[in-house]
């Protein structure tokens, strides 16, 4: 069985793609709704939490844990997977996360990787990552892209209210004035220049993704997350074939849980997946 972890909904975007990728996968998801946002903690606060997520999914029968959550990726996943995970009594099960195969996918070198290889050694494209206030304070994106790619230049930008506003079902016109604000002050950043390729770095952008393209240059490549997620699971899972585990069909195959009010996320819930299963209590 697959983990998917998430401080809130917007990991259902990954979980929604790699259900339509693996009809036959059984998948488990928590959404930490008792403690979202975790934009407004401390990174200590962010390992702990994601730490608790990940160890109720592997109690849970996970042998593989996705971190579903950009944040919770960024600030958690090193800590839990090269510190905690090895000394834990859950050694022999793993845990992913979400931003190593966007920086493989941003630049085209696998995340092993990590001194600069010809032609990516060269390569001067400007990249542009759209993300949370704690997303692109963490740098995660920057500093692990110029590791490959060391002449590329990243952008970042904060887009500080677009999430809520998603999960608060705000108009279209409202969603795209501040798709439009961010890309603006994006553009100013890059002298006016469209960036070759974006990075939605938020599980919540996806929604989004046709407001990104219309403000940005129709020639910007838009890195998705859902997409990148599932085919670099597929790659794992055929080099990883234990952590395959099959259900008789998708409803049976698909678990949601959440630390909140179940009946209020799985209304919620909607604006992500319309064909989403209930939630149930963690």
């Amino acid at each position: 069985m697959i983990g998917i972890f998430d401080s809130g909904l917007g990991g259902l975007t990954i979980l929604r793609a790699l259900v339509h990728r693996f009809p036959q996968q059984k998948f488990v998801y928590l959404g930490d709704h008792a403690h979202v946002p975790y934009g407004n903690r401390n990174s200590q606060e962010i390992v702990e939490l994601t730490r608790g997520g990940v160890e109720a999914l592997f109690e849970r029968g996970a042998t593989l844990v996705l971190l579903g959550c950009n944040t919770a990726t960024s600030v958690a996943a090193r800590p839990l997977q090269q510190l905690w995970l090895p000394e834990s009594k859950w050694r022999g099960r793993n845990i992913l996360g979400i931003v190593a195969p966007t920086v493989e996918a941003a630049t085209h070198t696998p995340w092993a990787v990590t001194t600069p290889q010809v032609p990516q050694k060269y390569n001067t494209d400007t990249i542009a990552v759209f993300g949370t206030t704690l997303t692109i304070s963490s740098d995660v994106y920057r500093q692990e892209i110029s590791k490959r790619c060391p002449m590329v230049r990243v952008e970042q930008q904060i887009c500080s209210l677009l999430a809520g506003a998603i999960e608060n079902e705000a108009p279209q016109s409202h969603l795209s004035k501040l798709i439009k604000s961010s890309v603006d002050e994006l553009m100013v950043k890059t002298n006016g220049q469209p960036p070759h390729r974006a990075i939605l770095g938020c599980t919540h952008f996806p929604l989004v993704e046709p407001l990104f393209q219309g403000h940005l240059s129709t020639s910007t490549q838009i890195l998705s997350q859902p997409e990148i997620v599932s085919n670099s699971l597929h790659d794992y899972l055929v080099r990883h074939p234990e952590h395959v585990c099959l259900g008789p069909q998708v409803d049976a195959g698909v678990k949601l849980l959440t630390t909140g009010d179940p009946a209020s996320i799985s209304a919620r819930a909607r604006i992500f997946w319309d064909e989403v299963p209930v939630f149930d209590a963690a």
